[in-house]
């Protein structure tokens, strides 16, 4: 017992004295360790000031290619497709061509009308009332019309007709063919306004019937396959309504456009007949005074 406990007293002697010979080396290894670590740490800091990380790119977003549109219509559409595309699109040319020249050709009869205005009823005789007209003038026309008809009223026929009614004849003759002149074209605004939107449905009909076949015989009903011909083939009945509204629009307002400009061009020619009548230009103007 007494050499059990002698042995243990020297090992526990052995272990004090090598932990504090060992405690000295842990504390400076701890020391170097933490040294280290903050020398790491400001080293990292530094070439993060010097070397900024740059900011996070946006986001792109990739642009989704549509296989759908006019133009796909237009690629893949049989004949009858791309006739009643055809026939649209030369609806459409010839209502926005019969608009701009009826308003050109309205807007020169307005200004020739300001012309006999200012000019026709000063002049010294009928025929240089005639020639201070423009040659291409709608109311030189009626006026040349009214003055031959004095000139020309013989004839074992003629003579039948007093003379106020074949003058009266004559004028209305030439306002009526200037009517009919400025009416020209509106007749074509008035069926594409009436026709244009059926024929884009027929369109629209015929691609609905050719998508709906192609999903049958590909056996794929999904709504990917079933959305994009049928919205393809709307497209003519949108391209239809386009045609169809600036034709009806177009056709009511040069129709009250040409009401004003006959308003004027009637109003020359009565005042034209009352003065042949009387065979006196400068005297006998009617309502002279009040224009």
């Amino acid at each position: 017992m007494k050499n059990t406990a002698k042995h243990i007293s020297r090992i526990a002697a052995i272990g004090l004295i090598a932990g504090s010979t060992l405690l000295p080396v842990t504390t400076v290894w701890a020391d170097e360790t933490t040294q280290t670590t903050a020398v790491t740490a400001v080293t990292t800091d530094a070439t993060a000031q010097a070397n900024p990380t740059p900011p996070p790119l946006p986001a792109t977003v990739e642009k989704v290619h549509n296989p759908y549109g006019p133009e796909a219509l237009w690629r893949e559409g049989d004949l009858v497709a791309k006739s009643t595309l055809f026939i649209l699109v030369l609806m459409s040319i010839g209502t926005w061509y019969i608009i701009l020249s009826k308003v050109f050709q309205q807007s020169k009869i307005k200004r020739h009308g300001t012309e006999a205005e200012r000019n026709f009823w000063e002049a010294e005789s009928l025929n240089s009332a005639a020639d201070s007209l423009n040659a291409n003038s709608s109311y030189r026309y009626i006026a040349e019309k009214g003055i031959r008809s004095t000139k020309h009223h013989d004839g074992t026929l003629l003579e039948r007709i007093d003379f106020n009614t074949w003058v009266t004849i004559s004028i209305q003759r030439a306002i009526e063919k200037v009517q009919s002149h400025l009416s020209n074209g509106l007749a074509f605004l008035a069926t594409v306004g009436s026709t244009a939107p059926f024929v884009g449905l027929f369109g629209t009909v015929w691609g609905i019937y050719h998508a709906l076949t192609a999903i049958g015989i590909s056996g794929q009903a999904s709504i990917d396959k079933v959305a994009g011909p049928v919205g393809e083939a709307l497209i003519m009945t949108a391209i239809g309504l386009a045609v169809a509204v600036p034709a009806v629009l177009g056709y009511n307002w040069l129709t009250r456009r040409n009401k004003a400009v006959m308003d004027n061009v009637r109003s020359f020619g009565s005042d034209l007949h009352a003065v042949l009548l009387s065979g006196d230009l400068n005297s006998n103007h009617p309502n002279r005074d009040s224009k």
